[in-house]
């Protein structure tokens, strides 16, 4: 870290120090676990469309690609482990250094490092649920059905976005076999939060309570381009509450900033934890 950044990284570590306060994390935070952010330096432009909730459930054609898509981004992004960045988020939880972990991401990464209570606006990729009866199973059950149904599936995969959804090698998708929920026969869904459809308004209700109690809002690796994460950051500084932002490249955050940090999470997370007392 450069002269500029470690003086940055010691006044966040000053305000940690105070307590109160609240993350709210995004892409950035994944991609040192391989996981491909959107806009940020280590992501690209994806080639597929993201599927909108309208589609996937009046669809049956666009589905099925859709399964098979995201059946093969699955063996990528369900073999991802926490980096240095979310184990650090984790260790100032446990320290109390935190009152709260809101998460634009789906890779349930925060909670594999150990946090505990967290807001995941968006959902997690780990669950299935049946759009009928509500019944939720493991993402890894429905891999190994969706294995079994589709012996002869040779899709490869060469490139997958954050929400898992994979761009595949010229490789047919129409015969991919769907899998319906064992309860029930219902459609099955990946328990995330598509286009067109809404975050659960308990979690953003959560989320909105914990940014207004807070002292810093701590944002990590998000552009804040879209309004889901960025409407957390108006409302604190409507509020006059500290925003901080470590994040690498441009932000819509800047001008609500009171720290911006552009420097790599996996050196500036692991070295704020070290600051922060035990």
């Amino acid at each position: 870290m450069d002269l500029q950044v470690v003086e940055q990284v010691a006044t966040l570590g000053e305000w940690i120090g105070e307590g109160g306060v609240v993350v709210l994390s995004g892409a950035g935070l994944s991609t040192d676990s391989g996981i491909p952010d959107y806009r940020g330096p280590s992501g690209s432009a994806r080639r597929s469309t993201p599927m909108t909730y309208q589609t996937f459930t009046r669809d049956p054609i666009a589905r099925r690609r859709y399964w098979a898509r995201s059946h093969l981004g699955w063996h990528t992004i369900g073999q991802a482990r926490p980096n240095e960045g979310h184990l650090a988020v984790a260790r100032l939880q446990r320290r109390g250094a935190l009152d709260g972990i809101v998460t634009q991401n789906v890779d349930g990464l925060h909670q594999a490092a150990g946090a505990r209570d967290v807001v995941e606006l968006h959902g997690n990729l780990t669950r299935i649920t049946c759009l009928a009866c509500g019944a939720s199973t493991p993402r890894d059950h429905m891999a190994a059905r969706l294995d079994a149904a589709n012996p002869a599936f040779a899709g490869v995969a060469v490139a997958f976005n954050a929400d898992g959804d994979a761009e595949l090698a010229g490789t047919s998708l129409d015969g991919f076999t769907v899998v319906d929920c064992l309860d029930c026969g219902g459609m099955l869904k990946p328990d995330v939060v598509y286009f067109g459809e809404t975050v659960p308004a308990d979690r953003v209700a959560r989320a909105f309570e914990l940014v207004e109690s807070c002292r810093t809002l701590l944002v990590l690796g998000s552009s804040l381009t879209v309004m889901s994460g960025r409407r957390f950051v108006l409302r604190a500084a409507k509020r006059g509450i500290r925003v901080a932002i470590v994040n690498r490249g441009v932000t819509r955050g800047e001008p609500y900033a009171s720290l911006l940090i552009d420097a790599p999470l996996g050196i500036v997370l692991p070295h704020l934890a070290d600051l922060s007392p035990v």
